[in-house]
């Protein structure tokens, strides 16, 4: 397979530079035997008694800075933008983190930022990598970073508007628990605590995984060949209480969603052969047509890149002409793209 199979026309003025107004305003796109225009709201009217959610609670941190970089002899100070993309082990016990730094060019080992009162000194650069140490030890840098950081927001979104206060809750899902994301699992960020409630009268269960999500979800394929391209690896978590709650849907008859990619991924990498099974590490799983969905029965997830490999995926998950037919009617009827934008409810392709 080649990556330009996956490309397709999306005019600029359908991604979504800015959430909704509500969480379940978006609207949601049924794909199955057929097409249906819904809205995330309806989901109680669609998801049935004893069906179960399976959501990724892991918590976005607030890993974009800003700063400056301190004058070097005789020069002056350099403005710096960081994303914080990947935990280190910690230097002498200082918070120890690797980014994207820009620009990358301009700064060189040894360097001093001042990230609005957050110091850290650059220990490393390769390429468009650059490893900071913090001048905050490793057990309240959370803290730190919590009063000097802001909402990482996606490249498509921070290109063309500065982060807002508000992007820090609605970049957020109200169920995140555990902090370690990069990028919001944004099939999530349609739910509220009505919803839930809702959903929990219809007899519909959830449980909770564990993916945290990494900058490389942003990156795009660079090889032509899928065979040649390279997946980002994440660190995730399925417990045994999750693995219980599968089980047992499964055995009462009823239907697995995977809310999100990073959910679906994490449930293929735990699968066993035989059933999911308990699972902590990382994984580099990369899902595509042709491989095999055993883990979920319907995916919950926002309308994503061309040429990416979360298209890839769907592509794989629903059938590749299926999921080219209901892009091209999402363009066709304005939908939504990406991060803050609408949702789509995928059948697996039992094919």
């Amino acid at each position: 397979m080649k990556t330009a199979d996956f490309d397709f026309d999306l005019p600029e003025e359908l991604i979504a530079l800015n959430p909704p107004e509500e969480r379940t305003a978006a609207r949601l796109l049924q794909v199955g035997e057929g097409i249906l225009d819904r809205r995330v709201a309806e989901l109680p009217e669609i998801l049935r008694d004893g069906d179960l959610l399976v959501l990724n609670d892991t918590k976005v941190i607030p890993a974009a800075l800003e700063g400056e970089r301190e004058p070097r002899e005789g020069g002056t100070p350099v403005q710096v933008e960081a994303n914080l993309i990947e935990h280190l082990e910690p230097v002498e016990g200082c918070a120890h983190w690797k980014s994207f730094a820009r620009p990358g060019k301009r700064l060189k080992v040894g360097d001093r930022i001042n990230f609005r009162g957050l110091m850290a000194t650059v220990s490393a650069r390769d390429g468009i990598e650059t490893d900071l140490v913090f001048d905050v030890a490793e057990e309240t840098f959370d803290a730190a970073l919590d009063a000097a950081g802001m909402p990482p927001l996606p490249p498509y979104i921070a290109r063309k508007r500065a982060v807002r206060e508000d992007d820090r809750e609605r970049y957020q899902t109200i169920f995140a628990r555990e902090a370690g994301s990069v990028a919001a699992p944004t099939a999530g960020l349609h739910f509220t605590d009505e919803l839930f409630a809702q959903l929990e009268a219809k007899g519909v269960g959830r449980t909770a995984v564990t993916l945290h999500v990494g900058a490389g979800t942003f990156l795009p394929v660079s090889a032509e060949d899928l065979s040649e391209h390279k997946m980002h690896s994440e660190f995730g978590v399925v417990s045994e209480e999750a693995v219980a709650a599968i089980a047992e849907t499964r055995a009462k008859g009823g239907r697995v969603i995977a809310v999100g990619t990073t959910s679906l991924r994490l449930l293929e990498s735990a699968w066993d052969g035989e059933r999911v099974a308990p699972f902590r590490g990382h994984t580099d799983i990369f899902l595509k047509p042709g491989d095999a969905f055993p883990a979920s029965d319907l995916l919950l997830t926002n309308f994503h890149l061309p040429k990416s490999t979360l298209f890839m995926l769907v592509c794989g998950y629903a059938g590749t002409e299926t999921m080219k037919a209901a892009y091209a009617h999402a363009v066709r009827e304005g939908y939504r793209f990406f991060s803050y934008g609408d949702a789509c409810l995928l059948e697996r392709n039992a094919g």
